[in-house]
């Protein structure tokens, strides 16, 4: 069996689903994953965001859009009465729900049960597609089967109510679910935050050992640079899972930081294409890779804050570190980078919603500096100690440009290098035309 993930692009538009039902209806045994309709997800956080501000007139507005909006997506995607009227009357049950609630009572609980009703729509619209053209096909409530404790997936409940949800349908090949949505240790509607339906795809793929995981996104597979700001960028074939968590963590948007673990855990090759155009290679990301050249692909993270913490105290001390580290725990802040000397501690974080107490807080072990609006430049590769060329080049090509921090060494696949966001762009281009487009190997 394999797990194909489509995005919301992928179903943006009543064109796009019936491409995509095309593309899945081939024989082979699957479970399709669909994110929401495209626009739907930022309309959802708009209506949430009107209730929470008490805008009635707002949150009427919104809710009318989508009438409309699905109205004639229905319209367009359907030829038969029959099926229509049925994805009608489904929408305008969830559109009644959204119509529901009320701006006095508004809450986190609430919140995420709006939320989820994107993939719900999008779900059930493929569904009542297939069925109008005579596929055979079924819908697996994702809130049936996917839950998380602590934000983490619990899979052996996915693994055993997944099988249940299956074997309700022994003569079909062909299941559609939910990405994004879950519940929680409290039996309550969640979601695995933005771009979570790549996740899901992962866990389920996981859960049901599937041969392999398919990404279909708008752009044919990881490129080794930003395509949105460098020109002359190219897909790469093939990335080891470390290479693809890497980039995905730091900054490519292709694919969701989390969704290569699950996959990775079960050695289950994963494969980035593109919707619009099948016939593309693609990138896949599996244990092993046959690429020559060792410097796979760059990314780039924004919205970094650096802090030093610079005390006399750190020299010859044990426990400094760790003291330093659990004031990032208590208020739940994770550290992307981290650079120490003999007196001295730069760490670099994009979580910045409780800096002002974490910067308090630090300021008992000693003198604290923080800047913020920075990049994070990462470099991914196959990096072996004996390369010695490779940091080398990557310095080399930036020395026109001024570097706050650089970290190498901590795995064998990165070089990360902190730049203030203003020289992101000449960082990215110069790397491009130095590294990807020379004869560098």
């Amino acid at each position: 069996m394999k797990v194909l993930k489509f995005g919301g692009t992928s179903v943006g538009s009543p064109s796009r689903v019936q491409h995509v039902a095309n593309l899945i209806t081939n024989g082979e045994k699957k479970i399709v994953v669909l994110s929401a309709v495209s626009g739907t997800t930022n309309s959802l956080v708009a209506l949430c965001d009107a209730y929470q501000k008490k805008d009635k007139a707002e949150s009427d507005k919104i809710i009318l859009q989508f009438r409309e909006k699905y109205s004639e997506f229905i319209k367009a995607l359907f030829t038969s009465d029959k099926f229509a009227q049925k994805a009608i009357s489904k929408v305008t049950k969830i559109i009644n729900l959204l119509a529901s609630f009320s701006t006095e009572a508004f809450s986190d609980k609430i919140e995420r049960n709006i939320l989820a009703q994107g993939e719900l729509i999008s779900t059930q619209l493929m569904q009542f597609y297939l069925e109008s053209t005579g596929v055979n096909s079924a819908l697996l409530p994702a809130l049936e089967f996917m839950k998380t404790t602590e934000e983490e997936p619990e899979y052996e409940f996915i693994k055993e109510n997944l099988q249940k949800e299956l074997t309700n349908f022994p003569d079909c090949s062909l299941f559609i679910t939910q990405g994004y949505i879950c519940k929680n240790e409290f039996g309550e509607i969640d979601n695995l935050k933005r771009g979570g339906s790549d996740y899901t795809a992962s866990i389920i793929g996981k859960a049901v050992s599937a041969s392999e995981i398919q990404i279909w996104t708008d752009i044919d597979g990881m490129h080794n640079n930003d395509p949105r700001i460098v020109d002359n960028t190219f897909p790469v074939r093939e990335l080891t899972f470390e290479e693809a968590a890497e980039l995905a963590y730091f900054g490519a948007k292709i694919l969701h930081p989390s969704s290569i673990l699950p996959a990775q855990k079960a050695n289950i090759p994963v494969k980035l294409l593109n919707t619009m155009e099948p016939e593309k290679e693609g990138t896949k990301i599996s244990s092993e890779v046959k690429r020559e050249r060792k410097i796979a692909a760059v990314a780039a993270k924004d919205g970094i804050v650096a802090i030093k913490i610079r005390s006399s105290r750190m020299l010859f001390a044990y426990g400094f570190l760790r003291r330093v580290f659990e004031v990032f725990e208590q208020f739940k802040t994770p550290i992307d980078v981290i650079t120490t000397s003999e007196v001295a501690v730069s760490v670099t974080i994009d979580k910045t919603s409780h800096l002002e107490e974490i910067l308090t807080e630090l300021k008992a072990f000693g003198e604290v500096e923080f800047d913020q609006d920075h990049t994070i430049i990462c470099v991914v590769g196959k990096f072996l100690q004996k390369d010695t060329k490779i940091a080398a080049k990557v310095i080399s090509v930036l020395k026109d440009i001024p570097i706050r921090m650089i970290s190498y060494g901590g795995s064998k696949n990165n070089i990360t290098i902190l730049i203030h966001k203003d020289y992101k762009i000449q960082a990215l281009k110069a790397l491009n035309e130095e590294i990807f487009l020379s004869d560098e190997k």
